[in-house]
């Protein structure tokens, strides 16, 4: 009688769940091991990373029926990507980078867009920040189409959104140690029956289990 008068139980029920790993979760904090920053920090695009970093929002993909990728947005313009093939464990995570946004242009035209998804996203070279990166995902025939994936992103607000990404993954040989990677992602929201259009480009660099330690 209590449950139905104040309504609780079903609410709890109702509220959506964000996955979490390695200790990540929304609303989290963690940081990054300061001495291999600053090491490494010189030979990357990237500048002035923040050792500290408290996420704001949380996204899924599920490439397919055993593989899903989560992504662990931070205050700091980037996000954790955690790999994960064959379950939503730890014992399954196949490969963890940090990225971070580079650029983000708008895309206005149905024309416009049409064109980025033909011609900008995938292609043998990438040349960013006078450096050039190989594209990852070949195709033996030749043909390199771009990668179609749904993230559902889980917000701190409490809203939930969900994107179509059109991805192409391209690396560089930083050192002979590092690699750093630049991904081109044609991005698609539908908002009230109108397309919001993005190309965005992103930079990264892999992570090791040392390389974070969860605060909160």
């Amino acid at each position: 009688m209590l449950s139905k008068l104040f309504g609780r139980k079903k609410a709890e029920t109702n509220k959506p769940t964000t996955p979490e790993i390695m200790g990540l979760h929304l609303g989290g904090a963690f940081e990054l091991d300061k001495l291999r920053i600053k090491l490494i920090e010189p030979d990357l695009i990237v500048e002035g990373l923040s050792t500290t970093q408290f996420i704001e929002a949380v996204g899924v993909i599920k490439l397919d029926t055993t593989s899903t990728v989560l992504r662990f947005y931070t205050d700091d313009e980037g996000f954790i990507e955690v790999l994960l093939d064959g379950g939503m464990h730890e014992s399954n995570i196949a490969d963890v980078k940090l990225w971070y946004f580079y650029d983000t242009q708008g895309i206005a035209s149905d024309k416009a867009w049409d064109a980025t998804l033909k011609n900008q996203i995938s292609k043998p070279q990438h040349q960013l920040d006078g450096f050039s990166f190989d594209r990852v995902w070949n195709s033996v025939e030749g043909e390199s189409p771009v990668v179609a994936m749904t993230e559902k992103t889980y917000h701190a607000n409490g809203e939930i959104t969900e994107t179509d990404q059109f991805v192409m993954l391209y690396e560089r040989q930083a050192t002979d140690s590092i690699t750093e990677y630049c991904r081109l992602i044609g991005e698609e929201k539908i908002i009230n029956n109108v397309a919001d259009r993005y190309l965005v480009c992103s930079t990264g660099f892999d992570l090791r289990a040392a390389d974070i330690e969860v605060i909160g």
